[in-house]
Parts: structure tokens; sequence; C-alpha cells
């Protein structure tokens, strides 16, 4: 059986700023969160590798844009770095940023490669957290700048564009869960952050649409489906409470214009609720965006809670439900996450009954493996893991779409192996092998697949 795609489907991947660029001499590039943690903080990074190198994209532009056109990419996402383009946040444009993304953005549509540009990629400018980050309404009032900045900047090239990956991430990972910088444990800052991210989103939407720009704004997201363990009351108000703060919190906001009544009345009886007025919902109201990404990686397993958690202790989601370790779940052990192709099923299903069937794409999807060196044969990569995980999940998309999702396309995470956030390269996720040693970087089998993939617009 073959499985066929539109004629117009977007087939890429995506990466990020500061995942690939790197630094120069000379690139008057200011300094952001990640670079200031991974120097600061190393010991809480894979090999303590830094942000400097990173995967050389700032230098290697032209030459990695002919590498995605060697396969056949028609689209690829990448980010501004706010703290390359506008080194103190605010202030002063960097003029080698300007030449540099504008190099970049028509070197990709020279190379027939759709670029598709995301705002913020986790990378607040160090100066600005250092006045709070996004904890800060002057920092949702410098992103709207930074936004205007980008969309006069690029914005007659660039048709599609982005405000936020993951707009969750920088509030529960460096809010709450001590996962990134600045590490605080604290829900009701994190639910601040979160609030002030989808307002910062709010405005960069308004300014575009001030601007009439003939392109389409959107939003990356990242789904974690929720699944229970079982049918049983306890386990479904896990899934329940689950689905409620690490989903809905923030897709009902930007999909559906207001916040769950449900999560008012939770944060509320725990005394967690942000300052939150009118204005902010009026305006939450009125903005809808055109096309949504979507970052599939795992499922969400739950069970009710197996303990009362600790009345003394930081208040979080997790007081509501606990992880279920399902029986016979397949693994990806380099990474410790379950891999479930059918997930991408399911979300396209929600957002087909739950979200208006809103035009959307993948924008992430991809399987990090470590010590992929034990895989390679006369220079290349042989991962047959990456051609099957691509194959289940496209399978599963496809069928989602025969049954009426409006999904535009697939991008693959990620182009050539990247720098991650703390694992540094301890997971390799390319269709490129970047060699660390040397800089050089050579196709994958499952690259090679995915050319074929795009020229037959489908597969066998």
């Amino acid at each position: 059986m073959k499985v066929t795609f539109p004629k117009s489907f977007f087939w890429g991947a995506a990466s990020s700023a500061t995942q690939a660029e790197g630094r120069v001499t000379g690139d008057e590039k200011g300094g952001n969160i990640w670079d200031y943690a991974s120097k600061e903080y190393n010991h809480r990074f894979y090999d303590g590798v830094t942000t400097e190198n990173t995967s050389l994209f700032y230098q290697d532009y032209q030459q990695d844009i002919q590498k995605m056109q060697d396969i056949s990419f028609n689209s690829f996402r990448t980010s501004i770095s706010w703290s390359r383009l506008i080194p103190n946040g605010t202030g002063a444009v960097n003029p080698e940023a300007v030449i540099f993304y504008n190099n970049m953005i028509d070197e990709l549509i020279a190379k027939g490669v759709e670029p598709f540009v995301n705002l913020y990629h986790f990378d607040m400018p160090m100066a600005l957290q250092e006045i709070g980050g996004f904890e800060a309404k002057a920092v949702v009032d410098a992103y709207k700048q930074y936004a205007k900045t980008c969309f006069e900047l690029f914005g007659d090239r660039v048709r599609y564009w982005f405000t936020f990956n993951e707009p969750m991430i920088p509030a529960e990972a460096g809010y709450l869960h001590d996962r990134h910088y600045p590490y605080v444990v604290d829900f009701k800052r994190a639910a601040a952050v979160l609030h002030n991210i989808i307002l910062a989103h709010c405005e960069a939407v308004k300014v575009y649409r001030e601007m009439k720009l003939a392109g389409k704004i959107g939003i990356i997201m990242d789904v974690i489906p929720v699944y229970p363990r079982s049918q049983n009351a306890a386990d479904l108000y896990a899934a329940e409470m689950a689905d409620l703060f690490y989903t809905k919190s923030v897709n009902d906001a930007i999909l559906k214009g207001k916040y769950p009544v449900r999560l008012k009345e939770v944060l509320q009886e725990y005394d967690q609720l942000p300052e939150v007025s009118n204005s902010d919902l009026e305006l939450i109201a009125a903005t809808k965006i055109d096309l949504l990404g979507i970052n599939y990686y795992r499922p969400r397993r739950v069970k009710a809670k197996e303990c009362v958690p600790n009345p003394n202790g930081v208040f979080s989601p997790e007081w509501f439900f606990d992880e279920y370790v399902m029986p016979g779940r397949r693994m990806n052990t380099s990474r410790g996450i379950e891999i479930y192709p059918k997930g991408i099923y399911d979300i396209a299903k929600k957002i087909q009954t739950e979200y208006d069937n809103i035009d959307w794409f993948v924008s992430e999807n991809g399987i990090g493996i470590e010590g992929e060196e034990a895989f390679i044969e006369e220079g290349v990569v042989q991962d047959e893991y990456r051609i099957d995980f691509l194959k289940e999940h496209l399978t599963y998309l496809h069928q989602a779409m025969e049954e009426g999702s409006n999904c535009l396309g697939y991008h693959m995470w990620t182009f050539v192996d990247c720098w991650s956030w703390g694992n540094a390269y301890k997971n390799r996720y390319g269709f490129y092998r970047l060699d660390l040693a040397t800089g050089e970087k050579t196709v994958k089998k499952s690259g090679l697949w995915f050319k074929a993939l795009v020229e037959n617009n489908g597969f066998e």
C-alpha cells in the first residue's frame, strides 16, 4: 500500500538559533540565558558543552541550505535569536545579525526552501532576564517591539511566522521544575510567566495584523496527549487534571480565546492565581492565529495519586496525578521516553474536534539516539530505526488527514545533529551527522530515505 500526501505538503525539518548557530568572532551577538547558564552552571550540561559552537549554522548556512536542497526539503523552520538581533533585548539592532538573517532567508528562497521563522525558542536575552524575564510586563513590551522589528526587516520575504516555540516550557521548566535557567521553583511565578508569554504572543499577532503583511502567523505548541491508566473515575480525573494544566491552560487561551473555567477554580482554591486583568482577557479573546505547529515526541500516561501531596510542599500539577508506567510500552532508551506513533493521530483528531479543525502542521517529531556512531557503516549512519519511526508516525498522520484533519506539512527534528538543552550532543536527531571534532556534516540513511519520500510525496 502506498501512503500518499498532497502535492502542496510541506516537507522539511526544524531547528533553532541557540541550538544551531554558534558564535564567530565579531558577530556582535548579545548573551542569552543559555549562553550564561551553559557557562555558569556548566555541570548541568552533558559533557560541559556550551552554546559557543553548537552546529555551526552561522558560518555554514550556505552549505547547510544546499544540503537541505540535496535531500529535497521544500521548507525549513528556524528561529531568530532575539539577543543576536537586538543584543540588549531593547534598543540598537545588530547590523551583523541583519546581514546574516537576510542572507539566510534569501538563500533558503533561492534554493526552493520556504522559510518558516519563529521569534522565540527559549532564548531570553540576558539583559532582559536580569529585569525579570517574562515575569516583567516591560519584557512583554520589549518582545512586541522585537517582533515588529523582525516583521519590518524580513516580513517582505518570510510568509510563515511563529511567535513562540512551546510557550509552556519557559514557564514550566524555568520556573517550576528546575530544568532551565533561572531554575526557580514556584508555581505562581511560573503561572505569571505563562500568562505574560500568552500576552506577548497576542501583542505580536496584533502588530502583524496591523502591518497587513501578506503572510500567515501562528504559534508552535508542545502537545503531550494524556492517557489514563484505566476507566476508573480516579484515573480519569488524574488524566483530566494533567490535560488541564499542561495542555488546555495554554491551548485554550490561544486557540479558543479564553482560559478554562476549571483552571481558574483550581488555582483560586490553592491561592496560585497570577494577576490577570480584564484588558488581558480581552486581548486574548480578540487574538486569532492562521496556522498551528504541533511538536510531538511522546505520550503522557497517568494514574490516580498514590499519596497525598505534602501540604507545605511546592504546589504543582503533579499534586493531582502520578505518572503511570504502562507494562509493555515501547521505549527510546536513549531519552527514557515512550515511542507511541498513534499519539500523532490522537492529536490530529483533538485539533479537528476541539479546535475548529484549524490548519496545522507537525512542527517537530523525531527520535534522539545515543551512541549513533555504533551504526556507521562505510561512513554512513544506518539509522533504520529513524526511518521506521518516520513511517509509523506518517502512517497515522495520513490516516487522520484522510478523515479530514487539515494537516499541511511535516517537519522532522532536526536537519543536522544539534545541541540540545542540557543534553548537548548526547542524543543525535539529525538527517545529517555532525562530526564534533571536524565540523563535517554527512547525510544519514534516513536523510536519503526522506529525499525519496519528498520526491514521491509518499512511501510504500
